[in-house]
């Protein structure tokens, strides 16, 4: 508006310089003049119509003063006079991460924090955030376009280092990770509600521990696992003695049994059955003779 409105002016001040001029252009002073008129309407018509993308609002300020109403999304008519800021209403992200340019800042931007036992734990984050509609007036009042380093950077890592030293460094890193979470959540929300953000979610994306601790985790996994495995063959040793103990008893008691049932004269009424189905098989070559317990053996070689 403020260019239209210019080339404006100058214009129809070249038309009034040439109208009582004898150069040659002084024929065209009229319509420097209209034409100027012209761009003059332009730039207020320009300004007069604003239109707000969709997943924005509008905020207005009339020389410096901040009007509480908001601007929706949409095509709007309003007093030329007016600066509108635009600001973002849908999901937005804050990454601080160790890798370089992956977070918003350059570098290595991961959140260092000591533990409850002194070491130093790197945790990478992403913050998932929105501006409140009805709030952003406020913001930009009391903080201004740049919230997200004003507010989103420091407050999230300010509220991890506070709540940080409750936990152990190994503790962090497995069994308490998801209540370190839920914690660092609960105390970032309500500060951000207090300046006009919902916090959507929080994002552990990694913690790293100090390599010394590294190492005594994985030993004692280690370990551990070799306990488990020994303990399979312990147990499968104790079901394989089992097994051979069970086999001994029923042999024993099939023995017992056998034993315990066959007497001297069945013994010897086997015994002649068994040389009788000898001498009369045709391929026999051996006969056993005698009496009692003490047979005496011919062969036909």
């Amino acid at each position: 508006m403020i260019l239209l409105l210019i080339i404006g002016v100058i214009l129809i001040i070249v038309g009034f310089s040439l109208k009582d001029n004898a150069n040659p252009m002084a024929k065209f002073s009229k319509t420097f003049r209209i034409v100027g008129i012209v761009v003059i309407l332009l730039g207020i018509l320009s300004s007069t119509f604003k239109q707000i993308d969709a997943g924005k609002v509008g905020v207005k300020s009339l020389y410096g003063r901040v009007q509480p109403d908001i601007l929706e999304s949409g095509l709007h008519v309003i007093n030329p006079l007016l600066d509108i800021t635009n600001f973002d209403i849908q999901t937005q992200n804050y990454t601080m991460s160790a890798i370089h340019n992956e977070g918003d800042q350059e570098g290595d931007d991961a959140i260092r924090v000591l533990s409850n036992d002194g070491l130093e734990v790197v945790i990478d984050l992403t913050v998932l955030y929105r501006v409140v509609p009805g709030d952003a007036p406020k913001i930009l009042k009391g903080i201004g376009e740049n919230y997200k380093d004003k507010i989103v950077r420091p407050v999230t890592r300010t509220r991890i280092r506070d709540n940080a030293v409750y936990y152990d460094a190994v503790a962090l890193y497995s069994t308490k990770r998801n209540e370190f979470q839920q914690r660092i959540f609960k105390s970032i929300e309500d500060d951000f509600k207090k300046r006009g953000l919902v916090l959507e979610q929080l994002l552990i994306r990694n913690i790293n521990l100090p390599a010394s601790v590294k190492t005594t985790i994985e030993g004692k996994i280690n370990a551990e696992q070799e306990a488990q495995k020994m303990q399979f063959v312990l147990q499968k040793e104790k079901q394989e003695a089992e097994r051979k103990r069970v086999e001994a008893q029923g042999i024993a008691d099939y023995q017992r049994i056998i034993s315990s049932g066959l007497t001297d004269k069945q013994l010897q009424y086997e015994q002649i059955k068994a040389q009788k189905e000898i001498a009369t098989s045709s391929n026999a070559k051996i006969i056993f003779m005698g009496k009692g317990s003490a047979p005496v053996i011919l062969s036909d070689k």
